[in-house]
């Protein structure tokens, strides 16, 4: 109940309002979060996750787990991801996804923060193969600074990842008014 107030509050206090579509959640899922134009996004992001108990995990590189931060990073449920491994990540996300009953990949995939107008790059899509190499679906959430509004509405399913990239474009735009840059087709 705590948790779930806390969350409540930050949206209350950021003028911020959510919605989750109901059945969406499954108990394995790669969250992909749109867009990223600040860390109040991120806060935001954990205050959903809060008001709605779940348990999430996030890839951050390993060089940060030290001293007090380990702790905290660990709480929130960070992974720490060492890119010099000789195992691919998609390769260690794919044994975590079968290794626990439940679990909740959270990512971000714009490289970087959209702000002020700022040419956005296309988004990275590691999260595509993780999700298809895991068999689990890709879950679409987001935080429209323009109309304060956040949540998660939809989901897909692995299948193409031309295909599936141009259905999520299209899905955010026509959902919550969003609008994804996509890699171009090779």
């Amino acid at each position: 109940m705590f948790k779930k107030f806390i969350g409540e509050s930050a949206f209350k206090l950021a003028g911020w309002q959510y919605h989750v579509e109901p059945n969406v959640l499954e108990d394995k899922q790669v969250i992909v979060g749109f867009e990223h134009t600040s860390m109040m996004d991120a806060v935001l992001s954990l205050a959903l996750f809060q008001i709605y108990d779940i348990k999430i995990h996030t890839l951050i590189k390993k060089e940060l787990f030290k001293g007090p931060f380990k702790p905290l990073l660990e709480n929130i449920g960070g992974i720490p991801v060492d890119r010099k491994s000789s195992k691919d990540i998609v390769t260690q996300m794919v044994e975590l996804f079968q290794s626990n009953e439940k679990f909740n990949l959270v990512i971000a995939p714009e490289a970087t923060r959209a702000k002020n107008g700022e040419e956005r790059r296309p988004i990275r899509t590691g999260f595509w193969h993780i999700a298809k190499a895991a068999n689990v679906p890709i879950v679409l959430m987001y935080a429209n600074s323009k109309t304060k509004q956040g949540g998660i509405f939809g989901k897909i399913y692995p299948t193409d990842l031309e295909h599936d990239l141009a259905l999520m474009k299209q899905l955010y735009k026509d959902n919550v008014g969003l609008d994804i840059v996509i890699p171009e087709k090779k």
